[in-house]
């Protein structure tokens, strides 16, 4: 049975509305900016617009100064597909100034879009100031579960204690961590067979949902946000990162691994990163402040892994059953993922992985604006022992008293202390 899943970044994005004269919501298709843009309450009446609307696209580009200013300013004027018209950008910068003026200073336009913001500068330039963005991701596991919990949130505030959990599905959790589409049905574990374990009378086939998905985004977004000319080049560059997924990534290696000149593969992985299909965590480092070198390199992963698991033409339960190797990185991705979207609703927060030359490493590094700082690391094992903590505590004494939780998420079911501010967290606390 399909039901609609709340989402938690609403109360965050409903704030901001009242905050701010822009919003710019944004994320990959299919994550449901739509369905949140009409199932909540607004600080005041919305006027809506979409350029997926011939008509209304081709006013816009033709006149964007008199398409704004026919727009009323006593309402939250939201404009869907906005990557479609970038025309209306320095009209709109206009727009909020006059408004400004007048006194009206928050909650008049709120676009969104499924491009990333650097896929359309001109946007970045023209609104730099008067904007903020919002990015909506696939439904998180506490989504998914509906505790709407955000465990980012609890690791900084709460105080760990032993403590165990009931057993958890989570090959079940993973395979509903996804689009919302996806999410909100009783979905298949096994894609090939087009129905799911969970009620035959649901039929939702997933190979034919992500053919479907890749095949959009990659006829209609080249159009908007690249000019890239070989588009079965980019299902080929998607296949080597399925292969790379959670490692740093050698970009000169990669290019000549997928035969594209540097230049090319560059631009090929920026428009993947830009559609919200991969993203890149990017390396910590304390500068000047220690002699201790670290890696300069990104680490990449899927932005969801169900995706992933479709590219790399696998299925989740087998991989679990019969391929230990492979569940740790899918499992790395999808801790990754489930860090990004309960990031989005925390503006303050700083992602990072963290490795040193002799390679003392920490999966996830995540600090506050203040210097307070989560160390994650991630492994597919029940049982632990202090080795798997040890790049955390090399991590700990870098950071000193700002150093807040080293936690170790692992597929047991006991919350357990390992040493001052050192913990093995069960998976399942991302949402219970």
């Amino acid at each position: 049975m399909k039901v609609n899943l709340s989402r938690n970044l609403a109360a965050y994005l409903e704030r901001t509305i009242s905050e701010r004269p822009l919003v710019y919501l944004n994320g990959p298709r299919q994550t449901g900016k739509s369905w949140l843009i009409h199932n909540f309450n607004f600080p005041k009446d919305k006027n809506y617009l979409s350029f997926d609307s011939p008509l209304i696209l081709s006013g816009a580009k033709t006149n964007p100064i008199g398409f704004v200013e026919s727009l009323p300013p006593n309402k939250l004027n939201v404009i869907d597909e906005v990557q479609m018209a970038p025309e209306i950008f320095l009209p709109l910068k206009s727009a909020i100034d006059k408004n400004r003026m007048s006194g009206i200073s928050s909650g008049q336009f709120l676009l969104t879009g499924s491009a990333n913001l650097m896929a359309i500068p001109k946007l970045a330039e023209a609104l730099v100031g008067r904007m903020s963005i919002i990015t909506l991701y696939p439904v998180s596991a506490s989504e998914y579960k509906q505790t709407n919990t955000n465990f980012i949130e609890r690791l900084f505030k709460e105080e760990l204690i032993y403590r165990e959990y009931e057993d958890y599905d989570l090959v079940n959790i993973i395979a509903n961590s996804t689009y919302p589409e996806l999410a909100s049905q009783a979905v298949p574990l096994q894609p090939t067979l087009g129905f799911s374990e969970y009620g035959a009378d649901e039929r939702i086939n997933r190979v034919q949902w992500f053919g479907d998905y890749l095949t959009t985004i990659f006829q209609r977004d080249i159009k908007t946000i690249s000019n890239i000319r070989n588009p079965e080049n980019l299902i080929r560059l998607l296949s080597v990162f399925t292969m790379r997924v959670g490692s740093q990534v050698n970009n000169a290696s990669m290019s000549a691994e997928v035969e594209l000149d540097i230049n090319t593969y560059n631009k090929y992985k920026q428009f993947l990163i830009n559609a919200f299909l991969i993203y890149e965590l990017k390396p910590w480092s304390k500068p000047n402040r220690t002699n201790i070198r670290f890696s300069s390199r990104a680490k990449m992963f899927f932005i969801d892994t169900n995706l992933l698991l479709y590219v790399m033409q696998r299925e989740l339960r087998d991989v679990y059953q019969n391929d230990g190797p492979t569940m740790g990185h899918i499992l790395e991705n999808f801790i990754a993922t489930e860090i990004l979207k309960n990031s989005s609703s925390l503006p303050d927060i700083r992602l990072s992985h963290f490795r040193t030359y002799d390679n003392k490493e920490v999966d996830f590094v995540i600090e506050q604006y203040n210097g307070d700082t989560l160390g994650i690391e991630v492994k597919m094992n029940q049982t632990l022992d202090a080795r798997d903590f040890s790049g955390l505590k090399v991590l700990q004494n870098l950071v000193g008293e700002k150093f807040k939780k080293g936690i170790v998420l692992y597929t047991g079911n006991r919350i357990v202390s390992f040493g001052e501010n050192m913990w093995a967290v069960p998976i399942c606390y991302l949402w219970r």
